[in-house]
């Protein structure tokens, strides 16, 4: 299949105009005519990505997280982008990012199943679809009202993570939950109006947990990394179900930072 023909397969899952403004989605690198064979996914194009993409003999790098954040002005090896992106080129690799295109239309919709959350609704609504209202998170209702300590419990085994950090009372009842994948500190405010009992995202600052937890919002951060990877395997069964002959590949799971 041809490159442009799997990006139409993408859009079918996660349409790039509901990426936010300040995003950069879509084919960052490559040739929209180039036959694809093997497709190589992960959640951020570090070097060691690439290296293993090459490795395999991918003529496709799907991410989650762009690679190309801002303007590149220059591609040469003494830049860290830059150097990535020679890679890419002399490897023939094409490489496309899905990223809050992905958070609004897949993300938050397969986390919020992971904890079995019932009645959805957006939590930080960005843009109208057309089925109504779209965005970052989701807000929902466990099957039953459990303890955070319970709930904590739950999130280890659901995103498969052994730590959370947690700000709240551990004998605190929970019920009502909001769930944003990622980094949740700008949804906090959105947690707290839709009268969620608890936040499970990642990467929350010191201030911004202990004060959430004051307002009666009690927080679990699963890590950026822990609750996103779910974009590896999910991304692998979706074009495996929707492309013929192509081989597709997850990179396994493999923490970004070590707890020493």
């Amino acid at each position: 299949m041809k490159c442009s023909e799997i990006i139409l397969i993408l859009e079918e899952q996660s349409p790039e105009k509901f990426a936010c403004d300040w995003d950069n989605v879509g084919l960052l690198v490559g040739d929209f005519d180039q036959e694809v064979k093997k497709i190589y996914i992960a959640l951020d194009a570090t070097e060691e990505t690439i290296a293993e993409a090459v490795k395999e003999k991918a003529d496709l790098l799907l991410t989650h997280h762009p690679m190309i954040f801002k303007g590149l002005k220059k591609v040469n090896n003494h830049d860290f982008t830059g150097k990535r992106v020679i890679k890419l080129i002399e490897n023939h690799i094409s490489y496309y990012a899905m990223h809050t295109n992905f958070d609004v239309k897949g993300m938050a919709e397969l986390a919020a199943q992971k904890m079995s959350l019932t009645e959805c609704q957006v939590l930080d609504i960005t843009d109208q679809g057309e089925q109504g209202p779209e965005g970052v998170g989701r807000v929902g209702y466990l099957p039953e009202e459990i303890s955070l300590e319970t709930c904590i419990r739950q999130v280890k085994e659901a995103f498969e993570v052994d730590m959370v950090k947690v700000f709240g009372d551990l004998s605190q009842k929970v019920k009502r939950v909001a769930i944003c994948p990622g980094s949740g500190k700008s949804v906090i405010s959105c947690a707290l109006n839709a009268k969620a009992q608890v936040l499970i995202t990642g990467d929350i600052d010191h201030h911004e947990g202990i004060d959430a937890a004051s307002q009666g919002l009690a927080i679990i951060d699963a890590g950026h990394y822990g609750i996103e990877k779910l974009f590896i395997p999910y991304m692998a069964q979706y074009l495996e179900k929707h492309t013929e002959g192509i081989e597709i590949q997850g990179q396994p799971v493999k923490q970004p930072f070590l707890f020493v």
